[in-house]
């Protein structure tokens, strides 16, 4: 089939792409938000066609795959007046956990019937007001990275995208006592100043900032993977680290507590009980390897890319008929 769908999310539509369909994504000259077109920072199939809006025109679509809530209109526009969900089977796809007045927040496309509203999380799902809408979920999936887990430096590794801005969503603040437990290596976008904020000594806490990559390879070699997120959708970074073979000591928050089983690391609501399980993995490399070992058996039985892309095919294939 022909899938309509523009890049917002790029781990997740790296995953979304590799099933067997051919995959539209808009494309504009300034490779914006609405016209980015395909990854630069992923390896992605030839299955992935880049459209100017213009050809869009006289596409055949078969679905539209909605992810934000002005792309109903644009997709209108662009598709020479096809409305999604009237003219064109749709469905609406929610990466991230309400904000707001949670649990209170309505979802933006909440009471149609007109399109599928599909969550990445059952936790997602039941926080989300999503009224009388037609509602499904599909959990993430990644491209298995392999088993490359060393944990030859003593240090955690946490993923966060700029953790000064996002503050106390993103356990930013709780971040100077768990390096004085642990040594933390902090990857993402914009956390070069993120040291000096925390008044973190240069060897307590580091910034990387890495290409796509790079990053797999680098998370690998650190002892474990640090999850101090206290609100989010279930972070595809985390997933990726329990692909890698590391042992997880994270917030028991959102729905964390659904994918790390318990052999797998430690999650607790209280940092000090996370402070004091990543000291131990540090000292402990046998007990860290036999946390990771699970973790990768846990992520590659929910998270595999085989669920992934038949769950989402079954779906697709119920919305069109």
């Amino acid at each position: 089939m022909n899938i309509l769908l523009w890049h917002v999310h790029g781990s997740w539509t790296t995953a979304f792409v590799q099933g067997n369909h051919t995959y539209l994504l808009p494309v504009l000259p300034d490779r914006g938000p609405d016209g980015l077109g395909r990854a630069r920072s992923w390896t992605w199939p030839d299955s992935v066609v880049e459209l100017p809006p213009w050809r869009l025109r006289d596409e055949p679509v078969d679905v539209v795959v909605l992810q934000r809530p002005h792309e109903a209109e644009l997709a209108e526009r662009w598709l020479g007046g096809r409305r999604p969900g009237r003219d064109l089977p749709a469905v609406y796809l929610e990466h991230n956990a309400p904000d707001g007045r949670v649990p209170l927040t309505r979802h933006p496309v909440a009471d149609r019937d007109d399109v599928t509203l599909v969550h990445v999380t059952h936790f997602n799902r039941l926080f989300w007001d999503n009224g009388g809408t037609r509602t499904a979920v599909v959990e993430h999936g990644v491209v298995d990275p392999g088993h490359r887990w060393t944990g030859e430096l003593e240090r955690a590794a946490v993923v966060v995208n700029e953790p000064l801005r996002r503050g106390r969503v993103t356990g930013t603040d709780l971040l100077p006592a768990l390096a004085d437990a642990v040594p933390l290596d902090v990857f993402g976008m914009g956390t070069a100043e993120l040291p000096a904020a925390i008044g973190a000594p240069p060897d307590r806490c580091r910034a990387w900032e890495l290409p796509q990559e790079a990053m797999h390879g680098e998370l690998a070699r650190r002892r474990l993977y640090l999850h101090p997120v206290r609100w989010t959708s279930l972070g595809l970074s985390l997933i990726e680290a329990m692909h890698l073979g590391m042992p997880v000591v994270a917030l028991a928050t959102t729905e964390a507590v659904e994918a790390v089983p318990r052999e797998a690391g430690v999650l607790s609501t209280r940092p000090e009980v996370l402070a004091e399980a990543a000291e131990h993995f540090t000292r402990d490399p046998e007990a860290a390897r036999r946390a990771g070992d699970a973790a990768r058996q846990a992520a590659l039985s929910r998270y595999g890319l085989k669920r992934f892309l038949g769950d989402w095919d079954r779906l697709l294939e119920e919305v069109i008929r």
